[in-house]
């Protein structure tokens, strides 16, 4: 985990939570997906100079918080293998209970291979029910098959 780029991300929420903004107005005025801008701000991808750039301005950052904004990040930023936050820890137990099954479904469709977490979308939505609002998350990432060589 890069503390640096964890330290930035945390001021970045600061800043946006004293601008009252809301990720999909961020993204907006980054000109990508709320979840994508989200996970660039957080450290977890990089940004082209121009939209880092954008990015220093909309957050007060300095130059070389810009830079970093750019740089390749070191991907995966839970502090424990086994996440203790709770909200984290249930996509955690999803994929503690239903991985093996996921896994078994995409081959039966798809055959012996991977889907891409590089070439990939994630949208998140509310979706309101009488119960109780619940939590839409949409994952689509392109199949890649293994190679024979």
């Amino acid at each position: 985990m890069n503390d640096a780029k964890t330290a930035l991300g945390q001021k970045i929420i600061a800043a946006k939570k004293a601008k009252g903004w809301t990720w999909p107005q961020v993204a907006e005025k980054l000109g990508y997906a709320p979840v994508w801008t989200c996970a660039a701000c957080l450290g977890q991808m990089s940004m082209l100079p121009e939209t880092a750039d954008k990015a220093g301005v909309m957050f007060d950052l300095t130059p070389a918080e810009v830079e970093l904004l750019t740089q390749a990040p070191y991907r995966g930023s839970l502090p424990t293998a086994v996440p203790t936050d709770p909200l984290i820890y249930r996509f955690y137990e999803l994929i503690s209970v239903y991985g093996t099954t996921w896994k078994e479904m995409i081959h039966e469709e798809f055959g012996d291979g991977i889907m891409s977490a590089i070439d990939f979308d994630m949208t998140m939505e509310r979706q309101p029910d009488q119960k109780g609002d619940r939590v839409k998350m949409t994952l689509s990432g392109k199949f890649l098959p293994y190679k024979r060589y």
